[in-house]
């Protein structure tokens, strides 16, 4: 299992644990072959424990005491593990690496947003973004591909900026920003 310390003291036992501790070592040594339905087993225990007079639970009395004793002696010493839990440390931005490149829907809703926001002026920042979303969904493919192209340019900025900052970081020279491709 997990999160389970295998150094934490066993719990204690009560005396009808015990009983039925006891109980159960006796059936095994009588009927060593057979078989016992727990179920059944629990039901006998349960209505001979009832029955049973305070002088006969006295020895499973006794040893539940003692146990109480051996599991308070040694929770006393018992170290609880620290488990951080919780979410993982959110992995800190370098502010020098290159800005990542914009997709197409964001070139459009940076060129919208303004339009929207002075036809609905009571949106908030959600509306606004699903009236953005339903736009660009009706969009058509010939205004769609301006964006699109705006998107590729920018795809093509941000790995010539990725390539030198990883150079940069690797401690190589300082690399010119206009690798570009003599196409």
């Amino acid at each position: 299992m997990v999160g389970v310390d295998e150094n934490k003291p066993r719990g204690r036992m009560t005396a009808y644990a015990y009983f039925v501790q006891t109980c159960r070592e006796e059936h095994k040594k009588r009927h060593p072959d057979e078989q016992v339905l727990f179920q059944e087993f629990s039901k006998k225990c349960a209505e001979r424990w009832k029955t049973m007079t305070d002088r006969e639970k006295k020895w499973f009395n006794q040893m539940a005491e003692g146990d109480k004793k051996r599991y308070e002696e040694e929770i006393s010493k018992y170290v609880e593990p620290v488990v951080k839990r919780g979410r993982k440390p959110k992995k800190v931005k370098d502010p020098n690496a290159p800005k990542r490149a914009l997709s197409g829907f964001f070139w459009f809703s940076n060129d919208e947003r303004q339009k929207v926001r002075a036809a609905n002026p009571d949106f908030g920042v959600g509306d606004i973004a699903k009236e953005l979303g339903r736009r660009w969904a009706e969009c058509p493919e010939d205004i769609k591909a301006k964006f699109e192209a705006l998107a590729a340019n920018d795809r093509q900025r941000y790995d010539r900026e990725k390539v030198a900052y990883q150079l940069k970081l690797k401690g190589m020279a300082e690399v010119p920003l206009d690798l570009e491709d003599d196409d």
